[in-house]
C-alpha cells in the first residue's frame, strides 16, 4: 500500500458500440489503477450503445475492489465531446484520464508514464501512437495548425490536472472541442509517444463517424479563421467576376456588336447569388455555434447512473 500513489485519480472512458475491445480494455484499466493508486474511480460513459458491449463488461467491473466503477447511461446518442463532458462533470479526481475510445494498442505501463509526465510539471499530457494517423485526421490537424499555430495529433488518451479542468470550465460554459480548449488555457502540455503493441484501428459506426466529421467542421469554424477567410475569398471572387462582366459589357457595347444579354445576366446573377448564399451559410453557422455556447449550459441527458461498485 505504501508504494501506491496517494493522489485520487479519475478515468473517464467513452464507449459506443465498442464490441469485445471494451472487456480487455476495462480489465487492463482496473488492474493498472488498483495496482498503482490507493484511491481511484472509473466513469464509463455509455453513449447509447446497442451492441450489448456494456452488459458484457459489467462482470469485469464487479471484480474491482479498491477502484470505484460507475456506468453513465446516456438516454440517446450524444457524440464523443458531449459524452466526455458529461463524464468529466461527474469525475471528482485531482487528476483525470480521458479515454476517447476503448482501443487497446498501447502498453499498460503507458498510463503511469503519462501520469509521471504530468507530475513533472505539465497540466496536460497527450498519449499518441508513433505512427501517422489516418489521411483525413492528418489533413484536419494540418489545416488546424495552419490557422491557429497549435500543433496537435491523434491521441489515444490524455491525462489532465484538476486545475486545468477548472480553468477551462470557468471560461467556457460548454467545451465543444476539449483538446483545443486545453491547449489554449495557458498551461504546460506534452505529447508522449508509444510504440503500438497491436496493429489495430478504431472502427466507428455511421453515427459516430458523422458526429466526428461534424465536430471537425465546427472546430475549424469556432477555433480558427477558416470561415472568415473562406467568406473573404468568396467575396473577392465575386468582385473579380463583377468587374469582368462590367468590362465585357463595355467592350460589347463599344464594338457595336450587341448580343443577347439574357444568358450573360442569368449567369452573372447565378454566380453572385451562389457566393452570397455561401457567405450567409457561414454566418448562420457562426450564429448557431454562438447560441449553443451561450444558452445551452448542459447539452446531455442522463437516462440513469448505475453504480457498479461502492
Amino acid at each position: 500500500m505504501d508504494n501506491k500513489e496517494k493522489s485520487f485519480v479519475s478515468a473517464v472512458v467513452y464507449a459506443h458500440n465498442s464490441g469485445k475491445d471494451i472487456c480487455s480494455f476495462m480489465e487492463m484499466l482496473i488492474n493498472e489503477l488498483e495496482k498503482n493508486f490507493e484511491s481511484s474511480e472509473i466513469i464509463l460513459v455509455n453513449d447509447h450503445s446497442t451492441d450489448g458491449s456494456i452488459e458484457m463488461v459489467k462482470d469485469i467491473c464487479h471484480n474491482a475492489s479498491t477502484c470505484s466503477v460507475s456506468i453513465v447511461h446516456l438516454s440517446y446518442f450524444h457524440g464523443l465531446e458531449t459524452a466526455m463532458n458529461a463524464g468529466n462533470d461527474l469525475a471528482i479526481g485531482d487528476i483525470i484520464f480521458e479515454f476517447d475510445s476503448t482501443l487497446l494498442d498501447f502498453p499498460a505501463d503507458t498510463i503511469m508514464n503519462a501520469y509521471k509526465e504530468l507530475l513533472a510539471g505539465n497540466d496536460i499530457v497527450g498519449v499518441a501512437p508513433d505512427k501517422d494517423e489516418s489521411f483525413s485526421s492528418k489533413m484536419f490537424y494540418r489545416v488546424f495548425e495552419h490557422f491557429t499555430g497549435t500543433k496537435m495529433c491523434s491521441e489515444r488518451f490524455r491525462v489532465v490536472s484538476r486545475r486545468l479542468i477548472n480553468r477551462v470550465n470557468s471560461v467556457n460554459k460548454t467545451v465543444p472541442y476539449r483538446k483545443q480548449a486545453y491547449l489554449t488555457a495557458g498551461f504546460h502540455s506534452k505529447i508522449l509517444r508509444y510504440k503500438q503493441t497491436a496493429d489495430k484501428s478504431y472502427v466507428k459506426d455511421k453515427a459516430e463517424q458523422k458526429n466526428r466529421s461534424k465536430l471537425a467542421v465546427d472546430s475549424l469554424i469556432l477555433f480558427t479563421e477558416f470561415g472568415y477567410r473562406l467568406s473573404k475569398f468568396l467575396t473577392i471572387s465575386m468582385m473579380i467576376i463583377s468587374l469582368f462582366m462590367i468590362i465585357y459589357s463595355i467592350v460589347v457595347y463599344v464594338s457595336a456588336q450587341p448580343v443577347e444579354g439574357w444568358s450573360t445576366t442569368v449567369l452573372f446573377l447565378s454566380i453572385s447569388f451562389f457566393g452570397l448564399f455561401a457567405i450567409l451559410t457561414i454566418i448562420v453557422r457562426y450564429l448557431q455555434l454562438l447560441v449553443n455556447l451561450v444558452f445551452k449550459h448542459k447539452r446531455y441527458c442522463f437516462d440513469n447512473i448505475e453504480k457498479i461498485t461502492k
